[in-house]
């Protein structure tokens, strides 16, 4: 993996390790919203709030636009893609695995209850 996607991954998982970022963004996938708008929805200051704004914005996950004195935030889930094929990647190994460990726990069952017959 490139250093450029590597350090845009980075980025992406910080954003959405914090619930109050997934709130905001959960709440961005319904509307988009002003500011003022989001900093009402949750219990932290509108500083605190921006805060977390600028967060996912340097993310990718949310945009801004400016309407006159009005900041309307809209979601933006494209990033979310490449963090999903990054998973994806790995959902095969742990399928593999996972298939592995039930054929293992399968033939154990039936080895033991053939030696528990004799």
């Amino acid at each position: 993996m490139d250093e450029y996607k590597s350090t845009r991954l980075d980025e992406l998982f910080a954003a959405v390790s914090d619930g109050t970022r997934r709130g905001i963004l959960a709440r961005l996938a319904q509307s988009d919203a002003r500011v003022t708008e989001l900093a009402s929805a949750f219990p932290i200051s509108l500083n605190s709030t921006s805060k977390h704004i600028r967060i996912l914005e340097r993310a990718g996950l949310v945009t801004r636009s400016v309407q006159g004195r009005e900041h309307v935030l809209s979601l933006n889930a494209a990033p979310m893609a490449e963090a999903a094929e990054w998973m994806e990647f790995y959902r095969g190994f742990w399928e593999d695995r996972l298939a592995a460990l039930e054929d293992f726990v399968l033939k154990k069952r039936s080895t033991d209850k053939l030696r528990g017959r004799q």
